[in-house]
């Protein structure tokens, strides 16, 4: 894992208190002009600067901070110079945090406000190709109307760009709210009646492929007789599967159901917008899909499926959006073919926010994969809340993986298998911790008591039962990589069964995704404010290497390290109107009095790569 670089901000009532204890200056001074008064002394002179070299250079207190001033060894860097007076004057709990966004539990984003009860009215659209257990390639557009009434689109295609159509359902019908959910705490319950299912092929091959599945039962067989002949399908056709006209409920023959109906949450966050006012991005979360099929009709879902977006309010840029909004069962969506990426394991992978998985899971992953000896690690940090705020346990799980294949079943997928042969636990909260501590001592964790927020290692112990953990384990996995429109690195885990058992066999791999895992190597590193948003974020370029300086209380000192890295021209080219670029070649810290640095003075360290 890469060294954690924090640095905290208090308020500036704190901050004075700090002073005058320490009789330090305020670090805003060292943006200061000069005071009248006051002799600047010269900096001292410095050589050439080396490829590596480890500079401090003290400012007195009123003396200005410029180009001109400072040491001759640093005058061909760029230095960004971020002013913290700003931010340390801000009213209430306001806190400046540096750090790789790998090691947040969450990365930094806008506060996400929950509707309760959920406002359903209006269109809500897919933000590209989702894919179902099956596997299923599909888009969805819903509207909901006042009367409560709603119409759905559901787009199936042959492949995972969703740039081959094959057929389209129509869904009517009406649901009710009901309350809020005793089971997945957020979430909202709904009871739904369909008026009517109808379906569309586009292709001769669809329609043979919908009357296959249907020769499985009597009922299916009448159904399929039903269905037009491949030589007599006719482009366009809208054939009913349930409805007034139909003799009998085909859409249940077929499989289909709405159940994703019953469980709703609502949900809006603002985007921040480069030189423009933050976007606001409404989202609808419905329930998941079984992976079972044949468990389908009888599931009620706990858990929740890839979010639709309101097509007034969705996020930027979405080449999809539009394309779904405009279309109907005649006319389904055609999105762009998207160039498969290669599966390349390696860097640390975190989750984009906080995830529902079945069975009232919420969670947030973080793994880190070795390439070069293809090993992984993950950590899997467990909540009782929706906003993942209230931590219960985390557990650490390490192992290593086999070499990938494209899948056969699933397109553009990979498969690997996964090995788990060690792990720790930390319970987090005291429900967790005491019921550890009543479980039988071989069964987790060996003898000894669990302390809340120790961390134990679980491997002698094969597992830790009471949480299911078994060792040592393997899973077959089913992996893809996509790139979102800002060029972004996706990577989709498969899938768990819902049943809550393993992928332990190669029947049971994962025919579909999880939410996906952002890369985090790749984000730039930078300054971010939490609980307010008057501070931008200002990305720095990665450091191969960090240094510290002391803090003094006779002013601030700079401690910086220089390393001649090759330039990342990427960085250069690649930054958003309105951000600054560190140079690639600098890695520095600044240090407030009265807060020590991650590292002691002088020494580097080295984050994994």
């Amino acid at each position: 894992m890469s060294a954690l670089l924090s640095l905290q901000l208090s308020t500036a009532q704190e901050g004075e208190r700090v002073r005058a204890r320490r009789g330090a200056q305020d670090p805003r001074d060292f943006f200061a002009g000069p005071q009248p008064g006051r002799r600047c002394p010269r900096p001292p002179e410095s050589p050439a600067p080396a490829p590596r070299l480890h500079a401090v250079w003290r400012r007195p207190r009123g003396c200005p901070a410029t180009l001109g001033g400072m040491p001759a060894a640093m005058l061909p860097y760029a230095c960004v110079l971020v002013l913290l007076g700003e931010a340390a004057g801000m009213a209430g709990a306001g806190r400046l945090r540096w750090e790789p966004r790998c090691q947040q539990l969450l990365p930094s984003r806008a506060p996400v406000t929950a509707l309760l009860p959920p406002r359903l009215d209006g269109p809500w659209i897919s933000t590209g190709c989702e894919v179902r257990p099956g596997p299923e390639f599909l888009t969805r557009s819903y509207t909901f109307y006042p009367n409560r009434l709603f119409r759905a689109y559901q787009f199936f295609y042959r492949d995972p760009s969703c740039s081959e159509p094959a057929y389209s359902l129509l869904i009517k019908g009406r649901v009710r709210l009901r309350r809020a959910s005793w089971v997945t705490r957020g979430a909202t319950e709904a009871d739904y009646h369909l008026h009517k299912v109808g379906v569309v092929f586009h292709s001769r091959r669809a329609l043979l492929d919908v009357a296959g599945r249907l020769d499985h039962s009597k009922a299916g067989r009448d159904c399929a007789h039903r269905l037009p002949l491949a030589r007599a399908w006719l482009p366009g056709a809208l054939y009913e599967l349930l409805g007034a006209g139909a003799e009998r409920d085909c859409a249940a023959a077929l499989g289909f159901t709405m159940h994703e109906l019953s469980l709703v949450r609502v949900q809006r966050r603002l985007q921040p917008e480069p030189r423009a006012a933050p976007r606001l991005v409404e989202e609808l979360y419905l329930g998941d899909i079984h992976t079972d099929r044949a468990e389908r009709r009888h599931y009620r879902p706990t858990g929740y499926q890839r979010p639709l977006q309101s097509a007034l309010h969705h996020a930027h840029p979405c080449p999809a959006c539009s394309l779904i909004a405009r279309s109907d069962e005649h006319h389904p969506p055609v999105l762009p073919p998207q160039a498969a990426l290669p599966l390349r394991l390696g860097g640390r992978w975190v989750s984009p926010g906080c995830e529902v998985h079945p069975a009232v899971l919420f969670l947030t992953r973080l793994f880190t994969f070795h390439g070069h000896n293809r090993s992984w690690e993950g950590y899997y940090h467990h909540f009782s809340d929706p906003t993942c705020r209230q931590p219960t346990f985390t557990v650490y799980a390490a192992g290593h993986y086999t070499k990938g294949t494209p899948s056969v079943k699933v397109r553009g997928g990979t498969e690997l298998v996964f090995q788990v042969t060690r792990a720790r636990v930390t319970p987090m909260d005291q429900v967790t911790t005491a019921m550890l501590n009543f479980s039988e001592p071989s069964s987790c964790g060996g003898p000894g008591a669990w302390a809340l927020g120790a961390e134990r290692d679980i491997t002698a112990t094969n597992g830790c039962l009471p949480l299911g953990i078994r060792l040592p384990h393997v899973e077959y996995e089913l992996l893809r990589m996509e790139r979102d429109p800002l060029g972004q690195s996706l990577l989709f885990i498969g899938q768990r069964p819902t049943d809550g058992s393993s992928p332990d066999t190669p029947e049971k791999r994962p025919t579909s995704y999880q939410a996906p895992l952002v890369l985090c190597d790749s984000v730039a590193w930078g300054f971010s404010l939490q609980h307010g948003d008057r501070l931008q974020t200002w990305p720095l370029s990665p450091s191969y290497s960090w240094s510290s300086g002391r803090p003094s209380s006779s002013g601030c000192e700079i401690g910086i390290y220089f390393q001649l890295v090759p330039q990342d021209t990427r960085l250069a080219h690649g930054l958003p109107p309105g951000h600054r670029l560190l140079h690639p070649w600098l890695s520095w810290t600044v240090i407030q009095p009265g807060y020590v640095s991650s590292a002691p003075a002088g020494s580097a360290l080295q984050p994994a790569t």
